[in-house]
């Protein structure tokens, strides 16, 4: 199957599910077992099958079939939120002492995730503040255990290296976990340039409508887990699976049959079968809303640039952005619907410009339908230090915007006539 046949019939067979053409809601919390000894088998990982929807469930396995192939992943794990997906990527080959290394300019709750909470759990991040890829290599050290990064960073959209970083991932025998949120799969497929583990928040572009919170890894299976001495939570003797070794019994799948079969059940932050089929309804409409959402977005940034009341505009689908060159690289089918922008005034000026908006939502979703102004500054980034927000390149004037599906005419009318107001 090509990509949008994915897009709506992946992993779903209509004559396995009494021929029902869309996937069926499997609202159930348990499930009847044939005999006593395949359910001691299915617990023992020697059978495949349902045991309970914490670890698993027939709709959730239809999306995670899906985003796998759309991906071109080995398999996918669902989970509760985009931030579940991002801490269990980690703890999957984390433990207390060991390191990661991250961008500083990522998602403001991510951030905090990596620096307070995993903190608190032993687990330490070096942050790097530049963008180039040797800075990371610098951080390195026998303790590291893999590279995070974004695709497209939130607020600031900054575009990654993804392939300048997997290298030196790879030369140093650790993954790449790269959150692909902004971007997609339908932009960008970090799996073809080196990365090995993909992490979604599916609240945004994948599920799309406001409706439904989400999270999901995908595993590319091209790591080679034996590489190293750190990962022995793949590759020697799981206790709670009376001595299971992973890599061995799993193969290209051990990571994400790990985070499943291990922190999934833990941990138990499992996504709903509901939220599960909502989200495969706004997947199926994945690269028609992308390329409309990426079309509109530099029609507005056009006209951001040239207002007399605009400081800056980020944006890397604009020529001229210090990141256009890789998202030429990256993003040859747009830059998604994230913008940036400065405002040329204080918070006050900031502030009345949102307030005057009549059309364009005051909210702190991305990859809405609907268009979303955000002020990172008082909300996604609020917990920050004005240290931190320096560092990220976040201002008190910055505002960010998620473009929709609305015309781009009424988008930018209503911009315009808060601008105005504001100056007013």
């Amino acid at each position: 199957m090509k990509f949008d046949t994915i897009l709506v019939q992946g992993g779903h067979n209509p004559v396995e599910n009494r021929n029902c053409i869309s996937v069926p809601i499997y609202q159930t919390t348990a499930y009847n077992f044939d005999d006593v000894q395949y359910a001691a088998d299915l617990f023992d990982l020697k059978s495949g099958g349902d045991i309970y929807t914490r670890i698993s469930n027939p709709t959730t396995q239809v999306l995670e079939e899906r985003l796998a192939m759309l991906e071109g992943g080995v398999g996918a794990l669902c989970l509760s939120s985009g931030q579940s997906a991002s801490l269990i990527s980690i703890l999957n080959i984390a433990k207390s002492g060991d390191e990661i290394i991250a961008s500083e300019n990522i998602y403001g709750g991510t951030v905090n995730l990596l620096g307070v909470t995993l903190e608190k759990m032993g687990i330490k991040t070096r942050f790097v503040s530049s963008q180039k890829p040797e800075d990371f290599e610098k951080e390195i050290n026998e303790k590291t255990v893999c590279i995070f990064a974004e695709a497209l960073t939130n607020p600031q959209i900054i575009v990654a290296d993804i392939e300048a970083l997997s290298k030196i991932a790879h030369k140093h025998n650790i993954p790449l976990i790269i959150d692909n949120t902004v971007a997609t799969p339908y932009l960008l497929k970090p799996f073809e340039f080196g990365a090995d583990i993909a992490v979604y928040s599916m609240t945004k572009y994948i599920a799309s409508h406001g409706n439904a919170m989400g999270g999901v890894i995908i595993d590319s299976g091209n790591f080679d887990w034996n590489v190293s001495e750190k990962f022995k939570c793949l590759t020697d003797n799981d206790p709670s699976y009376h001595g299971l070794s992973y890599t061995e019994e799993f193969g290209k799948s051990a990571y994400i049959v790990k985070a499943r079969v291990q922190l999934l059940r833990d941990l138990g932050c499992c996504l709903s079968p509901f939220n599960a089929y909502l989200t495969l309804q706004g997947l199926e409409t994945l690269s028609l809303r992308m390329q409309r959402h990426s079309n509109s977005a530099i029609v507005v940034a056009k006209f951001l640039q040239k207002h007399p009341m605009i400081k800056s505009v980020g944006y890397p689908g604009l020529e001229g952005d210090k990141y256009y060159n890789l998202a030429k690289k990256y993003l040859p089918l747009g830059a998604s619907s994230l913008l940036n922008f400065v405002i040329d005034g204080d918070r006050k000026v900031s502030t009345k410009f949102i307030e005057n908006l009549k059309m364009l939502i005051h909210a702190t979703n991305i990859g809405d339908t609907r268009t979303i102004v955000t002020y990172p500054a008082l909300t996604t980034h609020r917990q920050l230090s004005a240290k931190q927000l320096e560092e990220c390149g976040i201002s008190e004037s910055l505002i960010r915007l998620s473009i929709g599906l609305e015309d781009v005419d009424d988008i930018i009318e209503d911009i315009n006539q808060a601008l105005s107001k504001a100056m007013s």
